[in-house]
């Protein structure tokens, strides 16, 4: 789509470098199979047909899951830009980043791991590997994903300061 006063295309905003959504909708499926199970078992134990209870099981666990998948895609997605990092709802300047710490490893826990975390959850979500980032101001936190690797070689290439 053009703007007509201009005769250009618009910028459709930032390039992202890295993202995760934090949870699949996928998981709302399990509505539908909890549904299809009762009625299963109403049926294999004779009782009939009988939909009001298969209605209460799916209308029940869809609700509770849409609920649980709409705040993990809030508080657990990553979004990396060229100019900021958004961890949950907390967005991070790039700029601020001034140091990716080393990649935890032999026995030694490094001091990086007992950073806050960077969102608005008190650590880093299950599922999810942090990676400690120096701030400006002297402030120390973790950044945080899944495919952690992922994420920690793009959060490299655009810090000034190598790692080490």
């Amino acid at each position: 789509m053009t703007d007509p006063a201009t005769d250009t295309v618009p910028d459709p905003g930032p390039k992202v470098l890295f993202r995760e959504s934090g949870a699949t909708w996928w998981w709302l499926l399990a509505g539908p199979v909890s549904a299809a199970t009762m009625l299963g078992i109403q049926l294999s134990s004779g009782l009939g047909w009988q939909p009001l209870l298969p209605a209460v099981f799916f209308v029940l666990v869809s609700s509770f899951l849409a609920v649980q998948i709409k705040a993990a895609r809030i508080h657990t997605s990553v979004e990396l830009t060229r100019a900021h990092l958004r961890q949950g709802t907390e967005v991070t300047g790039v700029s601020e980043i001034l140091r990716v710490y080393p990649e935890a490893g032999g026995p030694d826990v490094p001091a990086w791991q007992s950073y806050r975390a960077l969102g608005e959850l008190t650590g880093v979500p299950r599922g999810r590997t942090g990676i400690g980032v120096k701030l400006s101001n002297d402030r120390k936190a973790q950044a945080w994903a899944r495919r952690h690797r992922e994420l920690r070689t793009a959060l490299e290439s655009l810090v000034s300061e190598p790692a080490g």
